[in-house]
């Protein structure tokens, strides 16, 4: 007895060493095969994918025998036709493919696609379909250069060897390697396994039952495999009954319903039914009794899985009558089954691949459509459903609702669910049924599938731009309004200031010099860094008073509440939430703005600094959280800006100097912006000599003076609405938001700060194409250049201007630290850490010129306190 164990596990080994020597062999020799393939161009690849074609259409009648005689199942004359199809239908789809080398190149986007082969391609295929299939993952694999072995269904090995003989010969006939197709010759389980999980293998083509599916899904590889069918048709009311049931009979009897898609229920409306069984019936469709349905059922069916039994698969419906006892008539050409149930307890209700069809009758829509998604959840989701109907709107419907990857309308399933024969479907003997079928895909396989592919990516930099409105300047350009087309009914927003001073005034008396005169709504009460409490109050007054034209009137604040309010105006669905989230690329923003249709904006500032007027942007404070956001989107861009220095020649002290020195930021930071362009940059540069000039005599009540300044900041406006701006405004909208500091004030304190930061080398890289290498540096030293300041090199430049701007703050009465104005230490120091990360995310920390630590943010934060190297 151990003498006799011990063999048989000797035996054992040595056969498990054969089949591995086998595998290992089959497998070295495919590499060697992948290897020469690989200089191969698309020409040669082209001539051996043909000459294959040609080799396989040639011997489709032959093989079509040879698969029928082998296996006793299906229809002869019609496996002839899938042997058509496999070749000349599939070579017709791929022929002009590119699937070597280079087969894109978009110079436009400096993109170029490249083609690579997976690699040594395992092939599964099944009884039912075995020299087509054969056929099919042959053709495809060479149009890819992916060598394939083949392991073939022992009941159909020598019609599989045949074909994969036929077009291995002409492939290497034409200039292919050796082992470019192969199979194993006695295939078994074990043998299969070991293939498909070699670890010279690249992927599995998978055409079999499911248990071999689920191995090749298991092998730690990529697989492409297919799920079973249960495909349900639909024939609802409306449909052509004799294109349906011809339809219908057409697939069920071709080759006797063994390719996956065929139906294997029929749904009929009420309305048709008779007259469809009566035209059934007329074709050849045996309706099998009631009480012959068991019978048929357990000739069919193995009862403990609901599969159906090997020996039915392709047969006959007389041959299926006859085993199940049923007499039928000569001209039987299907079996019919009325049922009224899905799932185990009906057992012909589920795949059947052969001449039988279960039939259900359905009330109406919700029912039919109720029927075949449950036939589909019972052994066919993501397979095949079908519809005949004359209605395109329902079609729709029951596409959107089947849980299956090919929904064929007025088709008949098995030649549609392949594809390229009744629609243009891709053509295919493998349809993945995604993950409703426990499939990798949910398209039909095609040789792109077997492709590896490359993306050379070239450097290229983003598509920059220049948006700005009309602008108008001068003093009097206000007059404007008395012409401007399409002004009937005016919402102006504004400060309780500008009605003080009667500015309001000077705007109504050019619009009603207007010839159809104008109605008008005044709002008033916008307060110095408005809230998101006052963008509503205003909101609603617009939604009663429904204006074409929003005039906003004032400085900063009236003009980022009147976007605010143009925003929700214009799309009440807005949300506040998505508005203010920050950005990388303002064209690729995950939130979005609907463009204003219902009014246009017009700007006028009546201070010099926050240029709003001309800008993208609009900053609001959160009334809850009392954080300042800055909303930016081209949909919030006045449409016209009237810059009328008439309207500055009043403004305080203050103002002027915490505007003015705003706008001086806006000049530096869009410069050093990482998205700073030729055609940004001058208008940085004007707008920063236009403020050294003429700040402190602006400040000192000069009109020509005042005219400059308002210039000045339109043109910083015009900058850094294209340019954008860095850390220094990042800091000031948090610390002028938690201490309620004047946002110019903010500024100043912080900019020498962050320009001295700014010109050190990173120690985090800015990320933006065009910002090539860092360069702030360089920036802070040409604009030191600019404005006349004498350095021996760039250190001394940027340190230079720091000192300039410094003076100039101090001429305008400005201390640069927190502390000077009143912040208090304590709440400081509990609210630094929180500041800094909100600094870290405000919007503009996207195009500083190099990417900021929340702890360098901190850090600029408690040098604004005391004013380090600022205040002495």
């Amino acid at each position: 007895m151990i003498d006799n164990k011990a063999k048989e596990t000797k035996s054992a080994k040595a056969e498990t060493t054969d089949v591995d020597t086998m595998i290992n062999g089959l497998v070295s020799k495919a590499q060697k095969a992948l290897e020469i393939m690989d200089s191969f161009d698309q020409e040669k690849v082209d001539h051996i994918t043909h000459q294959m074609v040609m080799a396989g259409q040639d011997k489709h009648m032959d093989l079509a025998i040879m698969a029928y005689e082998e296996t006793g199942r299906g229809v002869a004359e019609d496996k002839a036709i899938k042997n058509m199809y496999a070749t000349e239908e599939i070579w017709h789809s791929i022929r002009d493919h590119k699937t070597v080398g280079v087969i894109k190149d978009d110079k436009e986007r400096q993109l170029i696609t490249v083609a690579e082969p997976l690699g040594v391609l395992a092939g599964i295929t099944p009884v039912t379909n075995p020299t087509s299939t054969t056929l099919f993952k042959s053709i495809i694999s060479m149009k890819t250069r992916n060598p394939i072995i083949f392991s073939f269904h022992p009941q159909a090995l020598k019609s599989s060897i045949a074909a994969a003989k036929i077009v291995r010969d002409a492939a290497i006939a034409a200039g292919a390697p050796e082992g470019c197709i192969q199979w194993i010759e006695e295939p078994s389980i074990e043998a299969t396994n070991k293939l498909i999980n070699n670890p010279g293998v690249a992927s599995t083509l998978a055409t079999g039952g499911p248990g071999m599916v689920k191995a090749a899904y298991s092998t730690g590889k990529p697989a492409l495999g297919v799920g079973p069918g249960n495909g349900p048709v639909y024939i609802e009311k409306t449909a052509n009954i004799l294109r349906a049931v011809n339809d219908l009979v057409l697939s069920k009897t071709f080759d006797n319903g063994m390719i996956c898609a065929t139906e294997n229920s029929a749904v009929i409306d009420t309305d048709i039914y008779a007259e469809v069984k009566k035209q059934l019936v007329k074709n050849g469709v045996f309706f099998v009794e009631k009480k012959d349905q068991a019978k048929l059922a357990e000739a069919m069916f193995n009862p403990k899985t609901c599969a159906v039994k090997g020996p039915i698969a392709g047969k006959s419906a007389k041959v299926i009558a006859k085993l199940a006892g049923i007499k039928v008539p000569d001209n039987t050409k299907v079996l019919a089954a009325e049922i009224t149930g899905v799932g185990p307890k009906y057992p012909l209700s589920a795949e059947k691949l052969s001449p039988v069809i279960s039939i259900y009758k359905s009330k109406n829509h919700e029912e039919g459509f109720k029927i075949c998604d449950e036939l589909l959840h019972f052994g066919g989701m993501g397979h095949t459903a079908g519809i005949q109907t004359l209605d395109d709107d329902l079609a729709l419907k029951f596409g959107e609702q089947m849980k299956a990857a090919r929904v064929l309308v007025n088709t008949p399933g098995g030649f549609g669910g392949l594809g390229n024969l009744y629609n243009e479907m891709t053509p295919s003997l493998t349809l993945g049924t995604g993950s409703w079928g426990a499939n990798s895909i949910s398209h039909n396989v095609t040789d792109y599938d077997l492709l590896n592919i490359k993306t050379i990516a070239k450097r290229r930099n983003n598509m920059q731009w220049i948006k700005l409105p009309r602008v108008y300047f001068e003093k009097t350009s206000v007059r404007y309004l008395m012409d401007m087309p399409g002004i009937k009914k005016v919402f102006i927003v504004t400060s309780p200031e500008m009605v003080e001073f009667g500015y309001v005034d000077k705007v109504l008396d050019e619009l009603k010099r207007r010839p159809d005169g104008v109605e008008y709504s005044l709002f008033s009460s916008v307060e110095p860094d408005p809230t998101t409490d006052t963008v509503e109050k205003g909101v609603r007054q617009m939604n009663a008073f429904k204006p074409d034209t929003i005039i906003a009137l004032g400085g900063g604040s009236p003009l980022d509440a009147a976007k605010n309010m143009w925003l929700f105006y214009e799309d009440p669905k807005t949300s506040f939430f998505g508005a203010k989230q920050k950005f990388l690329d303002i064209r690729k923003r995950a939130y979005r703005f609907n463009k204003p249709k219902k009014a246009q904006m017009i700007a006028i500032p009546t201070t010099s600094g926050t240029g709003s007027e001309v800008t993208p942007f609009a900053v609001i404070t959160d009334s809850k959280t009392h954080v300042k956001y800055p909303l930016a989107d081209y949909a919030l861009t006045p449409d016209v800006a009237i810059v009328d220095p008439q309207f500055v020649e009043t403004v305080p002290k203050g103002n002027i100097a915490a505007s003015g020195l705003d706008t001086l930021c806006h000049g530096i930071e869009s410069f050093v912006s990482t998205m700073a362009s030729d055609y940004t940059r001058p208008l940085s540069l004007q707008a920063i000599k236009l403020v050294f000039d003429n700040l402190a005599d602006s400040y000192n009540g000069n009109m020509h003076a005042k005219e400059e300044m308002h210039n000045a900041a339109t043109l910083a406006g015009m900058a850094f609405a294209n340019a954008f701006l860095g850390i220094t405004h990042s800091v000031a909208h948090k610390l002028g938001g938690e201490f309620g500091l004047t946002h110019g004030i903010a500024i100043a304190i912080t900019m020498p700060h962050v320009i001295r930061y700014n010109a050190k080398l990173p120690e985090k890289i800015a990320a933006w194409p065009k910002y090539e290498y860092f360069r702030a540096n360089k920036d802070y030293a040409e604009i030191a250049r600019y404005v006349g300041i004498q350095g021996k090199n760039d250190d001394e430049l940027i340190e230079g201007l720091v000192q300039k701007i410094i003076k100039l703050a101090h001429e305008v009465g400005v201390t640069l630290s927190l502390k000077a104005w009143g912040v208090d230490k304590a709440k400081f120091d509990a609210a630094v850490d929180r500041l800094s990360v909100l600094a870290y995310e405000d919007q503009c920390t996207t195009a500083n010129p190099k990417e900021p630590l929340i702890a360098d943010l901190k850090q600029i934060m408690i040098d604004d306190y005391e004013g380090t190297n600022v205040e002495k």
